[in-house]
């Protein structure tokens, strides 16, 4: 449970006194921000004391020059209030307006006060930025100067006599800040509802931006409690981490708000700060339950009960952590927002989660299954964070893996618990660990966790935000509860939270709860769960392991999808791993041993003459296996014949691995396509997706070649089975399949059936789009469906389909519905309509700039918009970067996104040329340029080699009539 401070009366009476005294002086300080913003930012704000301050050089000297702040001051708790304006002042600004009275304690005798403030103009008092004031018999001492240190985001306070150690002081700020549209810190969201523009104030504080609402010490390791209230005008409601009260009527500065306080928040960090003001609505559980859960969103999404299901899950996954965690949930309220403008899929502010609108409201008529395991997903991961994350929480950013890879793990244990019948724990696989590990197997990747040294700026911190984080972090992890069980996982976080809750740690001490568990159940490993987990997340990469069935040598080798790349980053442990192997042979039991050392051999991995053997079972060690030619024949007459005998997940990881070794050099590309033979019989998900995932990248490379004919005509032989399989089932399409897998697998037959020509799919597709098309108001379109009818029927239409489309995507009102006709418009094979498009992701009146890249990646995966794209964004960079944020977390996908096709020399210098021209202007896309350097020098290499190959192999296998 959640603890109650409440303030004297006398302390709300002061505080609001101080914040009618201010307003004149705020609100004043707005003309001087819009002014000083589009300064240069290495000049000081104005001030009687400001000085210029020069740009901060390679090698720190002074304190402020540094990018973590020293360990002389301890936050205990803060005192904020802010007022943020939902409509434009005289210059056309949007600002909200404060005051921040922070306590802290003296640690180490310093003269200095360093605290993290950007964007913001602070209030001079007696031409000092800050007032600090002594508590408990403490005296303050005089200042000398204060400052801001624009490049490394401080207010500077620099007293005459030194802070006395243990004592305690408060330092108050007063501050006017612009509610701006760029989704970070204290921003501001705009939506349409009924043909009135609404605005909502709200938060995105992590990484680095709680110090764009307030000043504050801005790193996670310097927990505080949060005292907030907010001024908010009549009609709206506001929520922030705490259990907000029943608001007051207060005058401002001649103008009537209400203001709202809060239960003061337990110890944590900045960057889990939520507040939010807007006019929405909610939905909640009943008064009896021991949690109270909210489901807020826009009132028409709430009346339509687009967060009923959220509601209904919400509970049942926060009981499953309470008891995975053996700990109750340690507050009383569970607020969860969605966010029309949002950067991130969701935030697991403790208490006030904020998610964009597609991660929370789901509505059974219109959204798809896909849509419904995405709400149950992310709620998971974010609940998983209220114990992993924010009641314990990491001590820096190099371990950000730890707290995203821990919660995208177990996100999909909550999801299972949530829909047992859903097959989620299988699902990971595909959707996090395969993807993963085609960026895991480059040159230019990056081990799991960073020293500290070298995460320091806030660039540095957001590109961390990747898939390597969140997916790889999730599969070692996976792994490891594999090896040692889930049950034993389960009891080391227990301890762990238990021993660090509301404090911060490093991930050894997982580690270090974790053997506690393993030695406590007796488990037997061979070495300790540090020394195994450590070879994991020090070094980047993974192993592929080969087993020679003929001798039972086993080797593993660091798996590089161009073998010819250079590795230049270091590894403490040469490039090799303790791997858990796991096989069967001929369908038996399963086995397991560890491979330790570069080679070995294991007499029990030898086969007899007409024996099979498959390693890594269901997928549950991070490494890919390759055999000798005569295991690999025996499972491409095993697929041929009785494909069942072999574990599904092992069936597409047979797909996925032969595709992969390939493109390495390591087994012949015949050989991969030879394993998508079988699929003309298999009916189930995994292994189609998984081929369909493997055979893009033909498309990407060849789809503007003469291999593209014959490659769509063995796709046609393929996929009819599967076509009309599904067509059957379905009662000539009337029914929805029973299972959620095959929900989706009906989606991937009539994508590839449509894209590669079968006999009626896109007659099928265009028949149903334009029966929409005449009557708009009733959408008869299975909402499974959707985004495959709507891009097929786009895709072979024109003007008319196009604008339609566009036409129901400005009136969608439901956030799934309008995601799916944004992607679907990328669809379109006209020239005009694409750059017509990508000009609409420029206008935030258009496209939300929360979509822009989603927008721009999906016209770069259509082969006649990839150029138009490409060109679009060596055009706008500048634009893009500053306008949507070098460090916005989705930025470097942008990248890589635009980037898949380049396969020739001449695209490799265009890259080469963009990262010269915007070279210091690339932010969190550094690595994904680097990234797509090396990739597209691979796909160069591999077109050379294998084209011929690959088109003959088509060639004999459309024509062939087995």
């Amino acid at each position: 449970m959640g603890k109650s401070v409440y303030l004297s009366k006398g302390a709300v009476c002061a505080c609001v006194v101080l914040a009618i005294a201010a307003v004149a002086t705020i609100i004043g300080l707005a003309v001087v921000y819009d002014r000083e913003k589009s300064k240069n930012e290495q000049t000081a704000t104005p001030g009687p004391t400001s000085t210029p301050i020069p740009t901060t050089p390679s090698t720190p000297k002074e304190p402020w020059q540094k990018y973590r702040l020293p360990d002389s001051l301890v936050p205990i708790s803060y005192n904020v209030t802010l007022w943020p304006r939902l409509e434009p002042n005289k210059e056309n600004l949007y600002i909200f307006t404060g005051h921040s009275a922070v306590i802290f304690r003296c640690e180490k005798e310093t003269d200095l006060i360093l605290i993290h403030s950007n964007k913001l103009n602070l209030t001079l008092y007696d031409g000092h930025h800050a007032k600090l004031t002594g508590l408990g018999g403490a005296t303050a001492p005089p200042l000398s100067e204060t400052r801001l240190e624009i490049p490394t985001q401080y207010l500077v306070v620099r007293l005459k006599s030194p802070l006395k150690v243990g004592a305690t002081y408060e330092l108050f700020t007063e501050f006017v800040g612009e509610l701006a549209d760029d989704l970070g810190g204290f921003y501001r969201s705009e939506y349409m509802e009924d043909g009135v523009k609404k605005v909502v104030a709200t938060t995105q504080m992590q990484p680095t931006d709680a110090r764009k609402a307030f000043p504050c010490f801005d790193e996670p390791a310097m927990k505080a409690v949060f005292h907030m209230t907010l001024l908010h005008p009549h009609g709206t409601v506001a929520l922030s981490n705490g259990m907000n009260h029943a608001p007051v009527n207060v005058t401002m500065d001649g103008i009537d708000v209400q203001r709202t306080s809060f239960d003061p928040s337990e110890v944590m960090s900045t960057y889990l700060l939520a507040f939010v003001v807007c006019d929405f609505s909610f939905i909640g559980s009943k008064p009896e339950e021991d949690v109270l859960i909210r489901i807020w969103a826009r009132k028409k999404a709430i009346e339509e009960r687009q967060g009923d299901y959220a509601l209904e899950k919400t509970g049942p996954i926060l009981a499953f952590f309470e008891k995975y965690y053996n700990s109750p949930y340690p507050l009383t309220k569970s607020d969860q927002i969605a966010l029309p403008d949002f950067s991130a899929g969701a935030m697991e502010n403790w208490g006030l989660i904020t998610y964009r609108e597609t991660a929370l409201l789901y509505n059974p008529g219109v959204s798809s299954n896909g849509d419904k395991e995405w709400v149950a997903t992310v709620i998971s991961h974010e609940l998983a964070h209220m114990w992993f994350g924010n009641l314990v929480t990491t001590r820096w950013w190099n371990d950000l893996w730890l707290n995203e890879g821990f919660a995208t793990y177990v996100s999909y244990l909550g999801a299972n618990y949530a829909e047992p019948t859903w097959n989620m724990k299988d699902l990971i696989v595909l959707n996090e660990i395969t993807g993963v590990m085609g960026i895991d197997a480059l040159a230019s990747s990056h081990p799991l966790s960073s020293k500290e040294e070298d995460i320091q700026k806030p660039e540095d911190i957001s590109q961390l935000f990747d898939s390597i984080t969140y997916s790889k972090g999730a599969a070692v992890l996976r792994m490891l509860s594999e090896f040692i069980t889930e049950d034993i996982f389960s009891k080391g976080l227990q301890t762990y939270l238990e021993e660090f809750k509301y404090k911060n740690t490093v991930y050894t001490d997982l580690w270090r709860h974790l053997q506690m568990a393993v030695d406590k159940a007796g488990i037997k490993l061979p070495n300790t769960v540090e020394e195994i987990m450590n070879r994991w997340i020090l070094q980047m990469g993974f192993p592929v392991v080969t087993i020679n069935s003929k001798t039972g040598e086993i080797t593993q080798k660091h798996f590089l999808l161009d073998p010819d790349s250079v590795v230049d980053t270091p590894s403490p442990f040469n490039y090799e791993w303790f791997v858990p192997l796991t096989w069967i042979k001929n369908g038996g039991p399963e086995q397991q041993y560890w491979l330790l050392n570069e080679k070995d051999t294991n007499a029990d991995l030898v086969l007899g003459s007409s024996d099979w053997l498959v390693a890594n079972i269901n997928m549950k060690g991070f490494y890919r296996v390759n055999y000798d030619s005569e295991n690999w024949e025996h499972l491409l007459t095993k697929l041929s014949s009785s494909h069942r005998d072999i574990p599904e997940i092992n069936r597409a990881r047979l797909i996925d691995d032969a595709f992969n070794l390939a493109r390495a050099k390591m087994v012949n590309t015949t050989l991969a396509l030879r394993t998508t033979k079988f699929l003309d019989k298999e009916v189930e998900y995994m292994p189609w997706k998984t081929a369909r995932n493997n055979l893009n990248y033909f498309y990407l490379m060849f789809d503007r070649s003469d291999v593209y004919g014959p490659m769509q005509a063995y796709m046609k032989k393929q996929v009819t089975p599967l076509f009309n399989y599904f067509k059957n089932i379905t009662s000539d399409w009337k029914d929805i399949p029973e299972k959620h897998t095959d929900q989706y697998n009906q989606v991937v037959a009539i994508s590839t059936a449509c894209s590669a020509g079968v006999a009626g799919c896109k007659e099928l597709t265009t028949g149903w789009f334009r029966e929409w098309m005449s009557n708009p108001d009733n959408n008869k379109i299975s909402p499974n469906l959707k985004s495959t009818v709507y891009c097929s029927a786009i895709s072979a239409g024109g003007v008319e389909e196009w604008d339609f489309a566009w036409s129901m995507f400005k009136k969608a009102t439901i956030a799934s519905e309008a995601e799916k006709l944004m992607d679907a418009l990328s669809c379109t094979k006209q020239p005009w309509l694409l750059n017509r498009y990508l000009e609409y992701c420029l206008d935030p009146q258009k496209i939300r700039k929360q979509d822009a890249t989603s927008a721009i990646v999906s016209i770069a995966g259509n082969n006649v918009g990839q150029p138009l794209a490409w060109d679009f964004i060596r055009a706008n960079w500048r634009h893009l970067y500053n306008e949507y944020g070098g460090g916005s977390f989705n930025f470097g996908r942008l990248i890589s996104g635009v980037t898949r096709r380049f396969s020739t020399d001449f695209e490799y210098k265009q890259l080469l040329q963009f990262k010269e021209d915007n070279a210091g202007q690339l932010g969190s896309a550094s690595a994904s340029l680097e990234q797509a350097l090396e990739g597209t020098k691979a796909n160069i290499n591999w077109v050379t080699l294998n084209k011929k190959e690959v088109l003959d192999w088509f060639n004999n296998e459309a024509s062939s009539t087995r």
